[in-house]
């Protein structure tokens, strides 16, 4: 077995044990692993990240997580580094639990409320490019419906592993990973951009989940400017992201309103209230909510 092939062969081998993992909040997830209840099953493993015994996982699926590095001793027993969550019949691999690393790659609720966004308004398209891709859920969860994959990201493990998810798709040849900040390395023009970027204040500044001034909406806003610009005729930008609501403003769409001017627009609050723990930090006093939005632009 391959190296670079070695978590794919883990990943298949869960899908046809008929594994299924939904993955949920950092908060939630933290709640669940306070219950101390010991690792019985694959779940355990992948899903919950909780400590196990080799016992638990086939010789081959072992060899294969200490082949990749993504296994360490913890006491008498031993933790993966990567975890594994299903999106309608597909599998994902992605960091594990507690994503603490600069290069984290997330997967949860946002995840799944993005896939069903995309999934509600892109039809067909021949080109897609996923800014910010992360695992690579958002392109590929289109791969029915999209000729040609591109899945951008300045995160080079967020790449790495949306390798091996376009590769437990068995799309590989479809797919293609960029190294890019936006679409900075990307070529040419597009008929759809698609984007579930950072959105929060993060002071480490890790790639998953900081979005820059204006409340962590910085960088959705940059994206809808310079996609706007790369949109071939006819083309479309499907987002989805959050904005802070300070004194009942919707901050993200206040700012973005003189980009769209010319376009036909949909804009919609999908969730009026998201990680409202956050609300208990500084930078977040002035900020009634987070609220997750949708937007699409048509050219």
């Amino acid at each position: 077995m391959l190296e670079k092939h070695a978590l794919v062969e883990v990943g298949l081998e869960l899908k046809a044990l008929g594994y299924v993992f939904t993955a949920i909040t950092p908060e939630s997830h933290r709640r669940v692993l306070a219950r101390n209840v010991p690792a019985a099953g694959l779940r355990d493993v992948f899903g919950w990240n909780r400590p196990f015994s080799e016992a638990l996982l086939s010789p081959a699926m072992l060899a294969a997580l200490r082949q990749s590095d993504v296994i360490c001793a913890a006491h008498a027993a031993y933790v993966s580094q990567v975890r594994f969550a299903t999106l309608y019949d597909a599998i994902y691999v992605h960091s594990g639990f507690p994503t603490l690393a600069q290069e984290a790659v997330f997967f949860g609720p946002d995840t799944y409320r993005y896939a069903r966004w995309l999934r509600q308004h892109v039809v067909a398209a021949e080109r897609v490019v996923d800014i910010g891709c992360g695992s690579g859920a958002g392109g590929l969860c289109l791969q029915d419906r999209v000729a040609h994959i591109c899945l951008a990201d300045i995160n080079p493990q967020a790449l790495r592993y949306a390798r091996m998810n376009a590769e437990m798709l068995g799309i590989a040849e479809r797919v293609e990973c960029v190294f890019s900040d936006v679409l900075t390395a990307v070529q040419g023009s597009f008929d759809l951009v698609i984007s579930n970027p950072p959105y929060m204040v993060d002071e480490a500044e890790r790639a998953y989940r900081h979005g820059g001034d204006l409340w962590g909406a910085a960088l959705s806003v940059r994206i809808v400017r310079e996609s706007l610009a790369r949109l071939a005729p006819g083309g479309q930008l499907v987002l989805y992201t959050a904005s802070a609501i300070v004194d009942g403003v919707d901050t993200f769409w206040q700012a973005i309103q003189p980009l769209l001017q010319g376009h036909e627009v949909v804009y919609e609050e999908i969730d009026p209230d998201v990680f409202g723990e956050e609300l208990a930090r500084p930078v977040y006093v002035q900020v009634d909510r987070l609220a997750v939005v949708g937007l699409v632009v048509r050219c």
